[in-house]
């Protein structure tokens, strides 16, 4: 039998997503070798959305603030897509230098940031998590806007960017950074500040990086942020879904082997992360009541 071919958008290379699809490829291929899937690099959650409403691609990895925005409508009709699994929770955060002056998100205004591709997700989050301050991300920074995520860490180190944006565990742009000669600092909204951020946009949720996180990280970083998800297509058909969510169910051990951040891909989180259950792939939704997740 030949395997069902499955393309999945992850993102520009050098940046979270491409790790995490390379991990959820392996993975799948591991538990369900009936599928066939393929990775391809986009611009990141704001070109996956699209592709996956024109059927261009079958799976696509979203950012949080992406999902939202797609799934209520915000600037747009609701998209039509179905969520097979929530892949990592991204509490947002800066990184520095370990050797820079800077302590807080005030001290970034009116330097240069690299806030990552355009195209990505992680962008998204910074407006809402800056807006939430009173903060705009190109009236009060020097806004940085990469091609590809992966250019990020190498421009705070030589002094480009006093700043990298970023989120989530072991994301490869703070992983560069902390484990260089100059060491890393990670500065992320105070209690106070992450009070206010929520007020305003209360769809972000209190997140946390553990220690260990990233090298020579010894404290818990206490952020705000939003879980990411791997998304279907509108047409995707049910018994993929399912074939997924069982490869993933099966391979939780070997896909936190992979990749640190996706031992959050579980089937308990992803029925906790979606806003809604109806949002649930359908095939996906089989499986997780079949293991008795969903009810």
């Amino acid at each position: 039998m030949t395997p069902t071919r499955v393309i999945l958008g992850t993102a520009t290379p050098g940046g979270g997503f491409p790790a995490y699809g390379a991990a959820f490829l392996d993975t799948v291929h591991e538990f369900e070798p009936t599928l066939a899937l393929e990775a391809r690099n986009t611009k990141g959650s704001t070109e996956n959305v699209p592709l996956l409403e024109r059927g261009e691609i079958d799976l696509g990895l979203v950012q949080g603030e992406v999902a939202y925005e797609a799934l209520t409508g915000v600037g747009r009709a609701p998209a039509e897509l179905r969520i097979v699994a929530a892949m990592y929770s991204t509490p947002g955060m800066f990184v520095v230098r370990a050797d820079s002056a800077v302590r807080t998100i005030q001290d970034l205004v009116g330097k240069p940031v690299a806030f990552g591709a355009r195209g990505s997700g992680l962008v998204i989050l910074s407006r809402y998590v800056l807006d939430g301050l009173g903060l705009d991300q190109d009236r009060d920074f020097q806004a940085i806007y990469l091609e590809r995520a992966g250019d990020g860490p190498e421009m705070v180190l030589d002094g480009r960017a006093a700043a990298l944006w970023g989120g989530g565990i072991g994301w490869p742009g703070f992983v560069k950074v902390a484990s260089s000669a100059h060491g890393a600092r990670f500065i992320a909204p105070s209690a106070d500040e992450a009070k206010t951020i929520q007020s305003k946009h209360g769809f972000l949720k209190p997140l946390n990086a553990p220690p260990g996180s990233y090298p020579g990280q010894s404290a818990t970083i206490d952020s705000v942020g939003s879980w990411s998800f791997v998304m279907a297509a509108p047409g995707l058909a049910p018994d993929i879904g399912y074939r997924i969510a069982r490869a993933l169910d099966r391979g939780q051990a070997s896909i936190a082997t992979r990749l640190a951040q996706a031992a959050e891909t579980t089937p308990a989180n992803t029925v906790a992360a979606a806003p809604r259950v109806e949002l649930i792939d359908a095939g996906v939704a089989k499986y997780l009541r079949e293991i008795g997740v969903l009810s």
